[in-house]
């Protein structure tokens, strides 16, 4: 019997294709803590900027039109003056709440403080 006959493609295991879209958008660097952040209400973008230390304005802009874009957020301008610009979670957006929780609870458990992923 050769490799090929012993193989049963049925028996391979994939990843769930929801899994796969939901870490292709929150698995990038950032875009977690901002959806985090904004689980506690709407907050102006120098707001953001402060609540996640290390992120530049570019990819906090980024970021942002990524998830707008994904209709997890919302950017709302207020004229003024001055003119300011926040940014809230839609309803889709807040609906991560409870899952973010749970992998903050997770992180609790599982991975020490100071310990990160290789590669971070």
């Amino acid at each position: 019997m050769t490799i090929e006959q012993s193989h049963d493609p049925a028996a391979c295991k994939q990843v769930d294709t929801g899994i796969t879209r939901v870490f292709q958008l929150l698995g990038k660097r950032w875009t977690g803590a901002i959806v985090s952040v904004l689980t506690n209400g709407p907050a102006y973008f120098v707001d953001l900027r402060r609540a996640i230390p290390g992120i530049s304005e570019r990819m906090l802009s980024d970021r942002l039109t990524e998830l707008g874009a994904a209709r997890l957020v919302v950017r709302d301008v207020d004229e003024g003056p001055p003119l300011r610009v926040s940014y809230r979670l839609t309803e889709a957006g807040a609906a991560l709440e409870p899952a973010l929780g749970l992998l903050a609870q997770w992180a609790k458990e599982h991975l020490p403080e100071g310990e990160r992923p290789a590669g971070c």
